[in-house]
């Protein structure tokens, strides 16, 4: 789990293994996390891209950069949020999530809020 505050705009995030999707005998590891974007400030922020940072096991980097979230570019009002679910396959079963989102005011002004790191973990690695 992840929960980063930037400029008010808090962002959390919980990510759990799909084993059902996975594959490990052929090295496919299904994962998917739930965000959660609140506006805790006092001024309107709209959502505009994303860009994610996905390092598996072994490594490997890979940035995703794009508009908005699961197609929409939410804008919250202070007192809003805003939830989705996506998903993120992996070739290891273990790895690391983090990133920002390019968030807008309403008079222009622009910043990144950040999401914090947090880990993905076949289940079946626990054990």
């Amino acid at each position: 789990m992840s929960d980063e505050l930037t400029e008010g705009v808090r962002v959390t995030v919980r990510a759990f293994y799909v084993p059902e999707r996975s594959s490990p005998d052929q090295d496919h590891y299904f994962f998917a996390y739930t965000v959660r974007i609140a506006n805790e400030g006092d001024e309107p922020a709209q959502l505009l891209s994303r860009h994610w940072v996905i390092t598996d096991a072994t490594g490997r980097v890979e940035h995703v950069k794009g508009p908005g979230v699961v197609g929409e570019t939410p804008r919250l009002e202070p007192g809003e949020a805003f939830e989705y679910t996506s998903y993120c396959p992996l070739p290891t079963a273990s790895g690391a999530m983090r990133g920002s989102y390019q968030m807008r005011r309403d008079d222009g002004r622009a910043f990144d809020a950040r999401i914090g790191v947090f880990t993905l973990m076949a289940t079946h690695m626990l054990n």
